[in-house]
Formats: structure tokens, C-alpha cells, sequence
């Protein structure tokens, strides 16, 4: 696993966290619970032989000599483990990517290239049990290579390995999927973040992933072998996450992925939807700008300030904003206030955080992470 702490992107070490944390600063308020509720719904346990996922890694590809390989895990996923504001939360089967010798995750790693590094991916499913592709979209590719079975006549057979050519001409975020039974493969984890930079691209002071994802559980839970009835046409999701956590977890500085700042940071963070519903987001006490939707840069004169912005399905939205408030600590959450709960219980779900450094050592951040499970 990755050292650093936050979300997916941030350079921010765990030396650095526990520094800023005061050391015991975590473990300040140990045995405190966030309010229970005995109603909450609690997922059956899963089988102890499977493994469970990891939070996902960024894959810079073109240190890898532009090649990459993927393959599916069956997998344990939690987005909440801990019996803290409507915990735990389990999804007892999903099929995660995992890129060459890493864990597999959910979301899939963050494979990054650059304009005109061209990348080679390979998904190997030579100890797969299904059929897969891998779809990437935003790129313009040859028709065999877009990873769609029923159009290309390809698709990854169990035992059989596929590369993919993905050409790195269309700068921006976009994002991948398997494409095989897509209306399963996507709910059931198998989709991930892919960036292009621009040449000569400056990143941010903070540069952030965060994709978000909603859940009916009870497919995951029917291909966990559990007596439960599923339609794709009749879904009702009931677990709601980003980068495949839900709050508290999304606090966890290992875990999850807090927006951890501090004062006069320029933040950058690529959202991509790789659920079904759209997601209005909206960061407390900090406005910000559209800088690129769907890999396309939008044009200065377009920007505008603002503090919700709606993020369909498939949609890739990249916004920027300064650190520039009262150092404090500051929710980011999905507006649809059903999709900010654990079960019944409110908060949870979609809802994640901006935390500056100087709010660290204080005891609300302690409490914090004694909801999120951080044990220091």
C-alpha cells in the first residue's frame, strides 16, 4: 500500500499526517462513538478466504515504458468496517481491477500517462473465471481496441490475456470499465480512473482523484450466494461511496480520502461518476471553478464560481479552488441528502471532507478519526 495519506494523488506522507496530528492527537478521544442506531442494516459476514480490497493506487505508465496489465480479483470490499455511524458496510463479493503486482481495488488504479505517450494495456485473465474487456472512454482509438464485445467481436476469455493499444491523444480525465455484461461488471467494481496530462502540465498544489459510485447491495450480496432478489431494472441503491468508501471511512487518511490542505493551496480534483445517478457535489465554505469536463479545458471566459456542481453518470468534471478559508474542517457531500446516509443513518455515504493541516491536533479531528476507524 502507498504511504501517502489522503486521497488518491496527494504527496502528503503518513510521517507528515502523524506530525501535524501531534502524534496522539488521533487517539485523543479512543473509546468515543459517533450515535448508533440498533435499525441500521449490517451486510451478512463474508467468506475469510477472499481477499479484501485495497483504496486505489495512481499507476504513472509512463515510468512502466508505457505498458500496464490488468486483471480481475473477487474480492471483499468495505466501505464503512467499523460499527460507527450506521457501520459497518460491506459489499461481501465485488470484482476488482488490480494493475501488475498491486492489490486490487475499488475503484480500479488511476492509470496516468502523458499527451503522446501512448499506453499498452493488457488484461490478463489467464486465472479468470468470467469473461472481461476494458473499455477506456474519451480517447479516439481503432475500432478494435474499444473494448466492446458485441461490436469488435473481441472479448477476454478465462485463460486468455488481450493487449489493448490506447493512444494518449485526447488530454484530460476520462475514465474505464469492463464492457462485458456491463450493466453487472460495473456494479460489481470494475471500473477506474484514466488521466492524460497535457504536455508541459503544471499540477496543482493539490491534485486530487475522486470518483463516486452508487450501490444496490443486493447484487453484490446475490453473487455472494446470499437468498436475495435483483433486478437491473428495479435497482434501488442503498450504499453510496467515494472512492469506493463511505463516511466516516472517507476521513481515513489511509483508507479513504480527505482533502487535506493547507492555507493558500491551489486544490485540483478530477471527479468522474462511475455509478448510475447523478450527484450534485457541493464543498462547504469554498467556492470553486470548472476547469475541464469530459477531457476538454473550458474556456476561461466559461468559468464561473460556484459551490455545487452536478456529476452525471460516465461524466468526468475537473474543479479548482483555492484553500483559502478559515482553517478549519469543511464537508464535501452529494447533495441528495438520501445519498449522504449509511442505511438509516445520517451522515454517511457520499460525504467526504477538506481538512487544513492547522486543524489537525485538535480534538473534533480526533473524534473524526476515532468515527473513521483510524487507529494512529
Amino acid at each position: 500500500m502507498s504511504d501517502n495519506i489522503g486521497a488518491p494523488g496527494s504527496d502528503i506522507s503518513r510521517r507528515e499526517f502523524v506530525a501535524a496530528t501531534g502524534g496522539t492527537g488521533a487517539l485523543a478521544l479512543a473509546g468515543c462513538t459517533a450515535p448508533s442506531q440498533e435499525s441500521s442494516p449490517q451486510l451478512q459476514q463474508s467468506e475469510t478466504d477472499l481477499p479484501t480490497t485495497s483504496p486505489p493506487e495512481v499507476v504513472q505508465v509512463d515510468e512502466q515504458g508505457g505498458s500496464v496489465t490488468l486483471s480481475s480479483q473477487t474480492a471483499v470490499h468495505q466501505p464503512h468496517p467499523v460499527e460507527t455511524m450506521g457501520g459497518p458496510v460491506e459489499l461481501p463479493r465485488v470484482w476488482a481491477f488490480q494493475a501488475d503486482d498491486r492489490d486490487p481495488s475499488v475503484p480500479g488504479p488511476i492509470l496516468r500517462t502523458t499527451e503522446g505517450n501512448d499506453m499498452e494495456v493488457t488484461f490478463d485473465n489467464t486465472d479468470g473465471d468470467m469473461p472481461h474487456t476494458v473499455h477506456f472512454h474519451g480517447v479516439s482509438k481503432t475500432w478494435e481496441n474499444d473494448g466492446v464485445p458485441t461490436t469488435t467481436g473481441i472479448r477476454v476469455d478465462p485463460g486468455e490475456k488481450h493487449t489493448y493499444e490506447i493512444p494518449a491523444n485526447v488530454p484530460g480525465t476520462h475514465l474505464y470499465h469492463c464492457h462485458y455484461q456491463t450493466h453487472r461488471h460495473i456494479d460489481m467494481g470494475m471500473y477506474g480512473f484514466f488521466r492524460v496530462d497535457p504536455e508541459g502540465y503544471e499540477p496543482a498544489d493539490r491534485e486530487l482523484f475522486m470518483t463516486l459510485k452508487d450501490w444496490d447491495s443486493r447484487l453484490n450480496r446475490q453473487f455472494a450466494g446470499e437468498d436475495v432478489s435483483y433486478s437491473p431494472r428495479n435497482r434501488s441503491p442503498d450504499v453510496f461511496t467515494i472512492n469506493g468508501k463511505s463516511a466516516p471511512r472517507t476521513l481515513h487518511p489511509e483508507d479513504g480520502s480527505p482533502v487535506i490542505v493547507s492555507e493558500g493551496d491551489t486544490v485540483r480534483i478530477h471527479f468522474a461518476n462511475n455509478g448510475y445517478m447523478s450527484h450534485p457535489i457541493h464543498t462547504h465554505n469554498h467556492r470553486f471553478r470548472v476547469v475541464e469536463k469530459d477531457g476538454s479545458q473550458v474556456p476561461e471566459a466559461a468559468q464561473y464560481e460556484q459551490d455545487v456542481v452536478n456529476i452525471a453518470p460516465a461524466e468526468r468534471k475537473t474543479v479548482e479552488f483555492e484553500a483559502d478559508a478559515d482553517p478549519g474542517i469543511y464537508l464535501m457531500h452529494c447533495h441528495k441528502v438520501s445519498h449522504a446516509m449509511n442505511g438509516n443513518f445520517y451522515p454517511g455515504g457520499m460525504v467526504g471532507g477538506i481538512v487544513y493541516e492547522s486543524a489537525m491536533d485538535t480534538d473534533i479531528f480526533s473524534k473524526l478519526m476515532n468515527y473513521a476507524g483510524y487507529e494512529g
